[in-house]
């Protein structure tokens, strides 16, 4: 019997692929890009820009999640979700004139927070609409799908640089990023859920689909 997907669930997935298939061009080139292209950088450099990356993403996600808790309903998730896709676009398009160290240090910082209230706010909202009997299933299609498109991007990631440039990958991520602000801002708006008053919070999705905790 085919497995039905929900809606939210399927423009959640489809964004999520498209933006780490875009980030999956950049990954594989990027230590690349430092050592060569950026004045004075080394693999040091390297080190603390991934370093930072991780710092502000790890550092950010726990007070956005709480205030994203503190309100009931979905349009704060929403609109976070969207802004972070925003910067996480910024930062790639951003990488196309970094020429210092210090320029790709605040590029890493921005993008690490980036998705940071991206990944908060997506699992928010993904983790409420899951279907009853299939959250595995619905989770686990998202991690194939954009491992899939991860591996095929790294593939032809060098390649992209190798004949078109660095510059030219930026680009493409960065329009995969936007691309995949586009798709949420497509998910029809009677299905993020409204602000409500009282307990609960969610009625709807909770006797529908039983779930409601969110992790990416």
């Amino acid at each position: 019997m085919r497995a039905r997907v929900g809606r939210i669930i399927k423009y959640f997935v489809l964004a999520d692929l498209a933006l780490w298939a875009g980030w999956g061009f950049v990954s594989p080139i990027l230590s690349v890009f430092v050592v060569e292209e950026i004045i004075g950088g080394t693999l040091v450099t390297v080190g603390i820009s991934a370093s930072l990356y991780w710092f502000a993403r790890s550092a950010i996600q726990p007070p956005v999640a709480t205030v994203l808790d503190r309100k009931k309903g979905e349009k704060d998730d929403f609109y976070a979700l969207v802004f972070g896709l925003i910067m996480v676009s910024c930062a790639a398009f951003m990488l196309t004139v970094v020429d210092t160290p210090l320029e790709l240090y605040i590029v890493q910082v921005v993008n690490g927070a980036a998705i940071g209230i991206y990944s908060v706010s997506w699992s928010a909202i993904f983790s409420r609409h899951l279907d009853k009997g299939r959250i595995a299933f619905e989770w686990s299609l998202d991690r194939a799908t954009l491992g899939f498109a991860v591996a095929v991007t790294s593939l032809i990631g060098g390649g992209l640089a190798s004949n078109f440039g660095f510059d030219t990958t930026f680009v493409v991520s960065g329009v995969l990023s936007l691309a995949s602000a586009a798709i949420v801002l497509m998910v029809p708006r009677d299905l993020i859920i409204p602000r409500v008053k009282g307990a609960g919070g969610y009625p709807d999705i909770e006797r529908e689909h039983g779930y409601q905790s969110s992790i990416h």
